[in-house]
């Protein structure tokens, strides 16, 4: 059991005792009570020693987890509480504390409509009450599509993953004219632009498919999966988005814009790696080291003509030839008149 877990057994042990109106506690009857207490919990011998107790009731006095105990020692051995009506479960909060607890409850709430959250319901309409925020409104709202395909699957991904299923998944891509099916030892689970991915082995390959192409997905009980270990941050460090390339290396990005937009992109920067380069009245160089991906290419060209790509030369060659073909589809388009 985790030192953790072992502690809220303590103090909850602890605050039992402490305001027990009808038995006098001294500290050998503490240990006793707690250590009995994990042997219950645990099943097996667990003696707390002397210094430990000492410690929690020293935690328990102090500010260091909101519980500021009145702890008193009476009759120069025994342990009570000085106020009989308190509990460490009976902690008040200020007003300061109810507005983070609600703030906290809003954005819980936003994710009620996942299944992997449904569990949470109960708990979040517990927080409401006790905080009294029931007929509040939303201030936090976080960008989420409803009609997203897909999300039916997280379940049984989520569950893959944490006891590391094989699966088989019937999956269709944009550019495939039928469904195939892939057998995949999934890894991660990755949100970009409001739409999700699995992050899987194929073929001694990592992959990533979108939930919102997936049909159907079973157990493959049969195959042994292989855990690649992956760590979310390390794995998408050097990236914009979801495709990570085992062999390219990243490039240093310098990319230009005008001074209308700097700001946004100064606060709001495209990749943690970004700098700037120089910055005059007309706008600012700035610099990010990524792979060049699918994902990059789409965000570079959504800040249309406020942004110009400088290096490196083939990723301007091809943002180039991407406004030209726009450009010549605006000219080509033949629109009746309305009236």
């Amino acid at each position: 059991m985790s030192s953790n877990k072992n502690a809220l057994i303590r103090y909850k042990t602890l605050d039992k005792c402490l305001k027990n109106k009808y038995r006098k506690y001294t500290l050998e009857d503490l240990i006793d009570e707690c250590s009995e207490a994990l042997f219950e919990f645990e099943g097996k011998e667990s003696y707390v020693s002397k210094r430990t107790i000492q410690l929690d009731l020293q935690n328990m006095r102090s500010e260091k987890f909101g519980y500021e105990a009145p702890i008193e020692v009476y009759e120069r051995k025994y342990y009570r509480y000085s106020d009989p009506e308190y509990s460490i479960h009976n902690i008040s909060v200020n007003e300061s504390d109810l507005k983070a607890m609600n703030n906290a409850v809003q954005i819980l709430k936003q994710f009620k409509d996942f299944s992997m959250f449904k569990e949470m319901n109960g708990v979040i309409q517990k927080l409401e009450d006790s905080i009294h925020a029931t007929n509040q409104k939303s201030i936090i709202h976080l960008d989420k599509n409803e009609q997203l395909k897909g999300l039916e699957y997280i379940d049984i991904l989520y569950d893959s993953i944490l006891n590391k299923k094989v699966l088989k998944i019937l999956y269709k891509s944009f550019t495939a004219r039928e469904s195939n099916v892939y057998t995949v030892h999934p890894q991660l689970l990755k949100e970009f632009n409001n739409r999700w991915f699995l992050i899987c082995l194929y073929k001694k390959q990592m992959y990533n498919l979108a939930l919102d192409r997936i049909e159907n997905i079973e157990v493959d009980e049969k195959q042994q999966y292989i855990d690649k270990d992956l760590d979310g941050d390390a794995y998408f460090k050097d990236i914009v988005g979801v495709t990570v390339s085992e062999s390219m290396v990243p490039r240093n990005v310098v990319f230009f814009v005008d001074a209308a937009n700097a700001p946004y992109v100064k606060t709001k920067p495209l990749h943690k790696s970004q700098e700037i380069i120089n910055e005059t009245v007309e706008g600012t160089l700035f610099k990010i080291c990524v792979q060049i991906n699918y994902e990059l290419e789409r965000l570079l060209l959504g800040f249309g003509d406020s942004l110009v790509v400088h290096k490196p030369r083939r990723l301007r060659l091809r943002m180039e030839e991407k406004f030209r073909s726009g450009n010549k589809n605006y000219q080509d388009l033949v629109i009746p008149d309305e009236n």
